[in-house]
C-alpha cells in the first residue's frame, strides 16, 4: 500500500504522517515502514548535532501503522481510531536518520469499538521501541461536520 492509499485512511498530513508505506496487510497483523530522513522537521532542534527521532513521535508512528490495520477493514470504512493508552512503552536504542523504522502491529483484542494492539518497531532487524496501545473507534466527521 502506497502513501496515497495510506492518506485515504489516515486523517494525519505533513508532519505527522510517519508512515510511508504498508507492506503487508492481514486482517490481524500489519507492517508498515517509515523512511527516516535528515529533512523531518523535527531533527532541527532534537538534537543539534545528535539527531534522535523522538520517542513519542517513534509511537506515533507504530500508532499509525496499528490504525491502518484496524481501518482498512471494509466494516470500519468511515472510522477513525483514536490511542486511549500507551502500556509497558520501551525503547531499546535511537532510531536515526537514514534508518528504516520497520513497525509489526498485531490486533490483540477487541470488543466493539474498543480493542488493544501489540507494536514493535525495528531497524535493520533489532527491536528498537514496543508498546501496547489501547484505542477506540470513532466515525470520521465530514468536512461539513467539522466546520459546524
Amino acid at each position: 500500500m502506497d502513501i496515497g492509499k495510506i492518506m485515504e485512511y489516515l486523517p494525519h498530513r505533513y508532519p505527522f504522517l510517519l508512515v510511508d508505506r504498508i507492506v503487508e496487510m492481514e486482517p490481524l497483523r500489519a507492517v508498515g515502514i517509515k523512511n527516516v530522513s535528515i529533512n523531518e522537521p523535527f531533527f532541527q532542534g532534537h538534537f543539534p548535532g545528535e539527531p534522535v527521532m523522538p520517542g513519542v513521535l517513534i509511537l506515533e508512528a507504530m500508532g499509525q501503522v496499528a490504525a491502518m490495520m484496524i481501518c482498512q477493514s471494509p466494516e470500519m470504512k468511515g472510522m477513525i481510531t483514536y490511542v486511549t493508552t500507551i502500556d509497558e512503552a520501551k525503547f531499546r536504542r535511537p532510531v536515526r536518520p537514514g534508518d528504516q523504522l520497520v513497525t509489526t502491529a498485531e490486533l490483540t483484542r477487541v470488543r466493539g469499538r474498543v480493542g488493544k494492539v501489540r507494536a514493535v518497531g525495528r531497524v535493520d532487524g533489532q527491536i528498537v521501541a514496543s508498546a501496547s496501545f489501547g484505542f477506540v473507534l470513532a466515525h470520521r466527521l465530514t468536512a461539513a461536520e467539522a466546520e459546524e
